[in-house]
């Protein structure tokens, strides 16, 4: 796993690269300034929210009253603490909902992206079909949905770890592993959808990949530390790191499915 995640890791160094060379900037930007303005007044909104829930937990549970009681700053420290860790749960939990939002309104941007990237690598170009573009679209959105449930029932469980003194203090870590590999799963299907894979055999092939997608999704959530810039070119370059990271992942192609009709076959001497 931890092998496949470097492997992910580097393809966003290739991506930029592949980028440059094949002059796709506009895939970059446009894509890139639409989710740039939707996370900005997305992150205001949740940001101004977040702290109501914590004071709210607080007074209900009778926690704040308590330690008004017990004058303690070692208590007071313990609780500021607490709040800022099921703060930034909360926050992954608000974007979390934001970013299955987007992939499903992006879906046939990345859908496209990723076909052209795959266009490159192979040197042959993929006949447009509306039609398919319609069942990528319907493929991503329920596979979105569905992701987003399984996440939803894993970052609730780790919210509730969150409330438990000092083992709480490693929620934010699951919690990232978590969101890295949900939206690196999405970025991976695109590929796997192209390729004829069912959903079911997606999902069994993505899991057999984990390492894949955390890498994917990691450096996605990185990339948001960079105001701006990063924003700008997280959604897209995920899209074409994930295409290629399945091209440079050793032994890959032996792990699919028969349907897939060698789906994914390794190109590192290109």
């Amino acid at each position: 796993m931890f092998k496949e995640i470097i492997i992910s890791i580097q393809a966003f160094a290739k991506a930029h690269a592949l980028v440059k060379k094949h002059r796709l900037w506009k895939w970059i930007f446009i894509p890139g300034i639409i989710y740039m303005i939707l996370f900005i007044v997305s992150m205001i909104f949740l940001w101004n929210t977040h702290s109501s829930v914590i004071a709210w937990f607080n007074t209900t549970t009778g926690i704040q009253s308590w330690l008004e009681k017990q004058n303690s700053k070692l208590l007071n420290f313990a609780l500021a603490f607490g709040e800022f860790i099921v703060g930034v749960i909360l926050l992954m939990i608000y974007f979390s909902f934001y970013k299955f939002l987007w992939l499903i309104v992006g879906s046939p941007i990345f859908s496209i992206l990723s076909e052209k990237t795959e266009s490159i690598l192979e040197g042959r170009e993929f006949p447009f079909s509306m039609a398919q573009m319609l069942k990528d679209i319907a493929r991503g959105v329920k596979l979105a949905l569905r992701n987003l449930f399984w996440q939803s029932i894993y970052s609730l469980t780790i919210l509730i770890i969150a409330f438990i003194p000092l083992v709480g203090w490693a929620a934010p870590i699951l919690g990232l592993l978590v969101e890295s590999y949900f939206f690196g799963f999405s970025m991976l299907d695109y590929s796997c959808e192209r390729h004829k894979l069912s959903p079911s055999q997606s999902i069994n092939f993505i899991n057999r990949h984990k390492g894949l997608a955390v890498g994917n999704g990691m450096v996605f959530y990185v990339l948001h530390l960079i105001p701006v810039l990063g924003w700008l070119v997280a959604p897209a370059y995920s899209v074409i790191a994930a295409t290629i990271s399945l091209y440079n992942a050793p032994d890959i192609s032996n792990d699919q499915p028969q349907a897939s009709i060698n789906i994914l076959q390794q190109q590192s001497s290109k």
